[in-house]
């Protein structure tokens, strides 16, 4: 908790704080609008789910440029002009008079929040770097938190009955609390290093942690996308409970983050990987019990599962040797990314021609793998 109340302090802190919490209160709220959203526009899983790839795609498409643009324009101000964009482009696929609009308003929210991702993740680690203080797990706790503000938002979807007056409402707060903050970071710029040649054995710790990166994030998006719809669909919940998987898993998820600086000073991020998966397995287990409460139960456990896992991920690959904490985390986050980028169409096509159950299960069997994954890292650390 030691870094939360750092943040909690000092607006130093706080204002990177915020975007992450921004990210996912915009996100969240798209979430927890999908069914509604894929209601009025009539269409069926499969194609919500190339929808959503598109979403995606929007994300994986800036990654290339990402690194550069953010070295350019300074890592503060490039997180201050990403909070202005996800503003902006969130609300567009509320906007969406039909299903080709849809996709493309969700290719440029996915872009823009693909940029703001890798320039909050950089400006945290910079200030880590500068301040010599650890704050990047409770960062992604505000992140989580925003899903919980999100999550929380589902109850104004029958009082307001407007999915745009909603949208406009989560725009407004986030857009005014970042002005109000965004001087105290704005100047910050990245640490220059030593320039060297591209050499890939630089790259070759991430390798490994971009398969874990894939997976999680990947598994991260299909709860966030589809968690909704399952619990509509399978546990038959009424409308006032389709967000309350979300924020099960959202809560738990901020949760261990705030936590997660101060559990891995003392067991190491590799145990954090293999416990926080083995956690997520049951989870699993519990979503797939088919019991309403007991579902959401196990999204709690999942979210408090993989809490932890990223910002060790983003922690690791933005402090490389030889290589610019902007490139190494987006590897990371591209890695990632690209598990967002298949995932929802490969659960979607699996959701429209089996069920959301066999889904689900594919989701089992990724938190296995990672598990597994877990034991190489041990091994080449220990070796």
């Amino acid at each position: 908790m030691k870094s939360l109340r750092l943040i909690l302090s000092n607006p130093r802190y706080f204002g990177p704080a915020w975007i992450f919490a921004s990210l996912n209160i915009l996100f969240g709220t798209w979430a927890i609008y999908i069914p509604i959203i894929r209601e009025s526009l009539a269409i069926d899983k499969a194609s919500l789910g190339f929808a959503i790839f598109f979403l995606s795609l929007g994300n994986f498409t800036i990654f290339p440029i990402a690194s550069s643009l953010i070295n350019k324009l300074g890592v503060g101000r490039a997180s201050w002009i990403g909070s202005i964009l996800i503003c902006c482009a969130a609300i567009g696929p509320f906007l969406a008079p039909n299903y080709y609009w849809l996709i493309a308003a969700l290719f440029i929210y996915g872009a823009a929040n693909g940029f703001t991702d890798i320039a909050m993740n950089t400006l945290v680690t910079e200030i880590e770097k500068e301040d010599k203080q650890n704050f990047m797990s409770a960062a992604h706790g505000f992140f989580s938190l925003g899903g919980v503000f999100a999550g929380l938002g589902s109850f104004l979807i029958l009082p307001l009955n407007n999915k745009i007056l909603h949208i406009l409402l989560g725009v407004f707060i986030v857009f005014l609390v970042n002005l109000s903050l965004h001087k105290k970071y704005t100047k910050i710029l990245a640490a220059p290093i030593e320039k060297e040649p591209f050499k890939m054995k630089n790259f070759k710790p991430l390798f490994l942690l971009g398969v874990i990166s894939f997976v999680i994030m990947g598994s991260e998006g299909a709860i966030i996308d589809w968690s909704g719809i399952f619990l509509q669909e399978v546990n038959v919940a009424p409308e006032q409970y389709i967000g309350m998987g979300f924020l099960a898993f959202s809560i738990t998820m901020t949760l261990g983050r705030f936590l997660g600086d101060g559990i891995s000073a003392r067991i190491g991020s590799v145990k954090i990987v293999s416990l926080g998966t083995f956690m997520a397995i049951i989870g699993y287990g519990l979503v797939l019990s088919g019991t309403l409460f007991i579902t959401i139960l196990g999204f709690a456990l999942i979210g408090l599962g993989f809490s932890a896992i990223i910002p060790e991920l983003f922690r690791i690959g933005g402090n490389v040797k030889g290589v610019e904490s902007s490139q190494g985390i987006a590897f990371i986050a591209g890695t990632g990314i690209s598990g967002f980028l298949l995932g929802p169409v490969v659960l979607g096509f699996l959701a429209e021609h089996f069920s959301l159950q066999m889904s689900f299960g594919l989701l089992l069997v990724c938190a296995i793998i990672v598990l597994g994954a877990s034991f190489v890292l041990k091994r080449k650390r220990s070796a």
